[in-house]
This record gives structure tokens, C-alpha cells and sequence, in this order.
């Protein structure tokens, strides 16, 4: 057994199959009816011609007129032709608009997923599930449901037709065909949970190949193309091993029927030219016969087809759904607590939070932060100074203790409320790809020109600005890749600071600039710190000797607090972090 295949797969059932599709389909109720009443029609026209035809043929041999019934079988034929034509242009775009919908519904459920969920989860995995997951629904809908249940009428209008020809012809069909059936469905009984195994390794292949583009030039840098290429290999080769094993099993299903078709075909013409011969039934009875034997073979492999496709479908709904029943980010019910006067902006109470249970991260953290002041947070890497930043923007809870905005507990705040309140710039400062104008507006999207030109001025983009071909238009490519790492900085800081926050909170903002661009920014900063308050994480002192108060971190706890000069005097690690920038 393959490593990652199961040793057994689980069979549904058709009733089971549909409650899982459900909610699917039900924007779609509507047309899904009237494709239904199209195939109905469609379906009757067909088990109508065998008729006709036996009709038509009986006049002739009788000598009397055939012009009406070969109008007639004309008329249906042409009329079942443009129904199934109908049917089929109804069913593609309803199947477009279930895999619309439900790329939109999912999309919109990872952008609200929970920030550890994403950190648990590969990229690449969760886009394989929006794409090639959420493509098999269109198949399902289009072969599967419809289709398989006009062909079921076919299949019963068939049987019901050639009961009333020939008993006996109708014996030998049902056991014919009846056995290449079952072997059909023994096989596809087990094709869904394979289908679901070949998804995942395409999401692990499409993680891997994310994986791969999204560092290209540190792996060309480390030269590392051949080691990532083969690992990008395996995982295509994992996804080519899995869908093989699908495809081996969908490979039986055409064999079977076709032996129970050509089976049940040579046996009716041999029995039913017996009983021709022996006067039992009349010659143009055969022929209805035979013509309601392929309406019966036909829709039953489109039938067994069906269901087969109906089943890699399930598996890639169960991938789906996996991801659905994740919970979202929620809010406390009732309504959120008024804010306490003469509480400072921030204030961390005995916070402790870690990752992962054995490994704490803050321990009894508690230090506030008073409106309209700068409060600097530094210490060794590894200290948990970004930690404290996401913790205010409630990409995590503390594990004990309390983050307060205004005297009020985060938690008791709307997610919407509190993070428009805050202005958040990260340490890597990602940029999105568009243009200039798009990341500025990103937490602003109201923002006017002459608020755009003024944020560009204060973080020091002009330059670019003017020099870009389309100015603002400019695009900055797949995660801001065309701007220098100063360049995302700063943007990542202006589209902060048009959103005019009553807090900052900023993770190193420093860190890619040049001196000269950051005395221009620290010009920035003390201009908008003039109004709202701001939680710096810095690593560069330099930037933060003017901070009303400076909270050193070490190993997870405050170890002191204070300004500056009074540090230098009394932390003996601050004065060894400014002994080692010079700063003492």
C-alpha cells in the first residue's frame, strides 16, 4: 500500500450524497426544475420514437399511408433535440454559478479564518481547494444529478415498453445487463474516498509549487533549483500515483458496460430471431424492441457515468466542507462594554500567551500604555515584543490575563470596531499586488487625493511617486517585489497613517530604511504622534531615546520601564543593548 492511501475507502449512499450537495444547489432551485421538466419531456420523446418507428413500419408492411407518422416521429425528433439542447445549456450555467458561489463562500470563509488556523495550514493546499477542488462541482452538476435522473425515467420507460413487447426478451435484457451492472457499481462504490486521496495530493503539490515561487530567489540564491524541483516532483508524482488508482478503477466501469451492452444485444438478436422464425413475435415487434434496448443501455451507462463522476465530486465536496467547518473569527454576543474614563489607551494585565502549550511565549506581562504618548517595547529577539502587538489586534487571546483598549477587555470588542481603532504595520510590511493607489486604500478606501498626497509626502514616497510611469497607477507587483524593501516599508506606514488611527502599532517601521529616510520618517511619526498614540517595537534604539517610556522585554516578562536615560541607569540589560549601538 502507497504511504497516504487509505486501506478502505467508505461507500456512500445516493440519499447521503445529495444532503451533502444540498446546500449547494439551492440557489439553483429553480432552474434545476425546470431541467428537470426538460428532461422529463426530453425522456418521453425518446421512449415515444421506438413506437412510432414499430408504428411506421406496421403501416408500411400493411400497404396503408406512412406520411403522418413519419411527420410525427420527424417532429419528436427534432423537438427531443432541441430540449436536450436547452437542458444542456441550463445545466452548464447552473454549474457555473454553484462553482461561482462557492469559490466566493470560501473565499470569504479563509479571509475571516482565525490568524492561527492560517498558520497551521499550507497556501497552497487551501488554493488547490478554492480551484481544482471547487471544479469537480461543475461536473457533478452537469452528470451527475440531472442527467442521472432522466436517465433513471429512460431506463424505467424502457422497461415498461419492452414488458409490453416481449416477456421473455425482457428476461434475457435484465439479466444481462443486470450483471455488467453489478460489476460497475462494486467498482465505483469505492471511487469517491480515492478521489478525495487524489485532491489532497494535488493540494500538497500545488503547496509545494507555492512553496517554491514564492522564495524563487532565495532558492536560486542558495542554489537549491534541483533539490526544490524534485521535491516538487514527489509530491506531483504522490498526485499522479493517487489519480491513477482512480482512474484504474473508472477504467472497469467502460469494459463492463460494454460487455453487458454488446452482450445483451447479440443475445436479443439471437433469441429474438428465434422467435421470429417460429412466428412468436412479429418482425417489426423486434425492432422496437432492440430500439428500446439501446434507449435502455445508453442511460444506463450515462447512468453508471453519473454516478461515478457523482463520487469524485463528494470527495472534493467533503474537502470543501472540511474547510467550511472550521469556525470563523467570532465576537462576544451582547453589546460591547462603554469605555472607562481616566483608563489609559492600552493596558496589558498579567498577560501570559504561547504558541503551543509547552512553550510560553509572555509570562505576567503588564505595563499601560497613556493616551496621546509613544511607549517603546524592546529587548532581545525572541522577547515577544511582536507577540504583544498581535495581541492587541486579537490575532490571538491571551491564555491569562487581560488586553484592555479604553479599560475595556479586546474581547469584549467587536473585531471590526477594534481594529479600526488601531493602525498596524508588520515587521516584514507586506505589499499586495496592484498598484500604489490600492495598498494606500487599502484601510481607507475613502480617502481623497489630497489625503493620499499628504500621507506620501509625510512617509517620504514622492520621489517614487514621481518617477513611477502611472504615478499612484504604478503596480508593485506580486508582494510589492518591483519596491525596494525601504520602499514596502514606507508604504506599509502611509497606508496606516491615512486611515488616522487613535493607535499605532508599529513593528520595527525602521528596519529597511536608510538613515536618511528614517530621520525623514521619524519627522513623520513625531507629526502624527502629535494626535493619537503609538506602541513602537524597535530593535534600532536609536529611533526610540525620545519615547515617554521604553518597556524592556526579556524572555517573556517586563523586566523594566522607564525613559531613556532613567533605563541606562537602572536595566543593566537596557544599558547593554545601548552600549552595543553606541548610545552609552
Amino acid at each position: 500500500m502507497r504511504p497516504g492511501l487509505p486501506e478502505t475507502v467508505g461507500v456512500s449512499s445516493p440519499a447521503s450524497g445529495l444532503r451533502v450537495l444540498a446546500p449547494y444547489l439551492r440557489g439553483s432551485r429553480g432552474t434545476l426544475a425546470v431541467v428537470a421538466g426538460l428532461a422529463l419531456v426530453g425522456s418521453a420523446a425518446a421512449l415515444l420514437q421506438p413506437l412510432l418507428v414499430r408504428r411506421l413500419l406496421a403501416e408500411g408492411s400493411a400497404g396503408r399511408a406512412v406520411a403522418g407518422t413519419a411527420v410525427l416521429l420527424l417532429v419528436v425528433l427534432l423537438g427531443a433535440a432541441v430540449l436536450g439542447g436547452l437542458e444542456r445549456y441550463l445545466l452548464q450555467r447552473t454549474a457555473e454559478r454553484v462553482v461561482l458561489d462557492t469559490r466566493v463562500r470560501l473565499t470569504r470563509h479563509l479571509l475571516r479564518l482565525p490568524v492561527a488556523e492560517h498558520d497551521r495550514r499550507r497556501t497552497g493546499d487551501l488554493l488547490s481547494r478554492v480551484g481544482a477542488d471547487t471544479t469537480l462541482l461543475r461536473a457533478v452538476v452537469t452528470s451527475g444529478l440531472v442527467e442521472a435522473v432522466s436517465s433513471v425515467v429512460i431506463l424505467v420507460g424502457a422497461v415498461v415498453g419492452m414488458a409490453l413487447i416481449d416477456l421473455v426478451l425482457l428476461v434475457v435484457t435484465l439479466a444481462s445487463v443486470g450483471a455488467g451492472t453489478a460489476v460497475v457499481l462494486s467498482v465505483t462504490s469505492r471511487v469517491r474516498g480515492l478521489s478525495n486521496v487524489a485532491q489532497a495530493r494535488v493540494g500538497d503539490m500545488t503547496a509545494a509549487v507555492e512553496r517554491a515561487l514564492s522564495a524563487v530567489r532565495t532558492i536560486r540564491a542558495s542554489g537549491a533549483e534541483a533539490r526544490e524541483g524534485a521535491q516538487v516532483q514527489r509530491s506531483a508524482t504522490a498526485a499522479y500515483d493517487a489519480g491513477l488508482a482512480t482512474a484504474r478503477l473508472q477504467a472497469l466501469v467502460a469494459p463492463a458496460g460494454s460487455i453487458a451492452v454488446q452482450g445483451s444485444i447479440l443475445l436479443v438478436l439471437g433469441v429474438g430471431g428465434a422467435r421470429v422464425s417460429s412466428g412468436a413475435l412479429a418482425v417489426e415487434d423486434l425492432i422496437a424492441f432492440v430500439l428500446y434496448l439501446f434507449l435502455l443501455v445508453l442511460p444506463l451507462g450515462q447512468a453508471l457515468s453519473a454516478w461515478s463522476t457523482l463520487q469524485s465530486g463528494l470527495g472534493a465536496v467533503e474537502r470543501v466542507e472540511e474547510l467550511l467547518a472550521v469556525p470563523v473569527e467570532a465576537d462576544a454576543p451582547g453589546r460591547p462594554a462603554p469605555a472607562v474614563p481616566g483608563a489609559p489607551l492600552l493596558a496589558f494585565e498579567g498577560v501570559d500567551f504561547g504558541y503551543a502549550d509547552d512553550r510560553p511565549v509572555l509570562q505576567g506581562v503588564s505595563f499601560a500604555v497613556p493616551r496621546g504618548t509613544r511607549t517603546a517595547l524592546v529587548g532581545p529577539s525572541g522577547a515577544g515584543k511582536s507577540t504583544l502587538l498581535a495581541l492587541v489586534e486579537r490575532f490571538y487571546d491571551p491564555t491569562a490575563g487581560t488586553v484592555r483598549l479604553d479599560g475595556v477587555d479586546v474581547r469584549d470588542l467587536p473585531r471590526a470596531d477594534l481594529r479600526a481603532r488601531l493602525g498596524y504595520v508588520e515587521q516584514d510590511a507586506p505589499a499586495l499586488a496592484g498598484s500604489l493607489r490600492e495598498n494606500l486604500l487599502l484601510a481607507a478606501p475613502g480617502a481623497t487625493p489630497a489625503q493620499l498626497d499628504d500621507v506620501v509626502d509625510a512617509v517620504n514616497l514622492r520621489d517614487l511617486v514621481d518617477r513611477a510611469p502611472l504615478g499612484l497607477d504604478t503596480e508593485v507587483g506580486d508582494g510589492g517585489v518591483l519596491l525596494s524593501g525601504g520602499e514596502r516599508q514606507r508604504l506599509a506606514i502611509a497606508r496606516a497613517l491615512l486611515a488616522a488611527p487613535p493607535l499605532l502599532l508599529l513593528d520595527e517601521p525602521t528596519s529597511a530604511l536608510d538613515a536618511r529616510n528614517e530621520a525623514a520618517l521619524r519627522l513623520a511619526v513625531d507629526a502624527v504622534a502629535r494626535d493619537r498614540t503609538l506602541l513602537v517595537v524597535a530593535h534600532r534604539l536609536s529611533t526610540v531615546v525620545d519615547a515617554d517610556q521604553i518597556v524592556v522585554l526579556e524572555q517573556g516578562r517586563v523586566v523594566a520601564v522607564g525613559t531613556h536615560d532613567a533605563l541606562v541607569g537602572s536595566s543593566p540589560l537596557y544599558r547593554e543593548l545601548a552600549a552595543q549601538q553606541l548610545l552609552v
